[in-house]
């Protein structure tokens, strides 16, 4: 893969236009190498009772940030052709009321970097490894922090 790194914010956007993240309004900040920072204002539907945005909300957007981290590691679409990115396992603390507009920031770890970059270049069609991201609100005070495990795999 090329040392000098491609910015993939308009490929993670186009990635992550799913009808889960339209309804959460999650949108892509910046992705590029290897790291990502989404962002969401805490849609009124998906609160809880305490107007705080729902632990699913909070799930969603840390799997959208895991997401566009691995997408940031790419080098282009070619990279991202037939990739199936899976959720295996995830781990989230809730730390505060997430309200307002929230940041997602997810920047793999040299160990996840060094596991997705031989898929990525088809080197191999498989691939593990984990994503961590922090979630703060418009003070930057942390609300959530979260852990997804994923199996990566691209398609014949």
């Amino acid at each position: 893969m090329d040392t000098d790194k491609t910015d993939t914010t308009a490929l993670a956007r186009t990635l992550l236009d799913i009808p889960a993240h339209r309804t959460a309004a999650i949108e892509v900040l910046t992705a590029a190498d290897g790291t990502a920072e989404l962002t969401c204002p805490t849609p009124q539907p998906l609160t809880n009772v305490i107007g705080s945005l729902h632990s699913s909300g909070l799930v969603a957007l840390a799997d959208a940030a895991g997401l566009a981290a691995i997408i940031a590691e790419s080098s282009g679409p070619d990279d991202m052709t037939g990739v199936v990115p899976l959720g295996t396992k995830a781990t989230m603390e809730f730390l505060a009321p997430a309200r307002g507009r929230l940041v997602a920031t997810c920047r793999l770890t040299q160990e996840a970097r060094d596991a997705v970059r031989p898929l990525l270049s088809r080197e191999t069609d498989r691939a593990r490894l984990s994503t961590h991201t922090e979630i703060t609100d418009a003070s930057g005070a942390v609300v959530c922090r979260g852990t997804f495990d994923w199996s990566v795999r691209r398609r014949a």
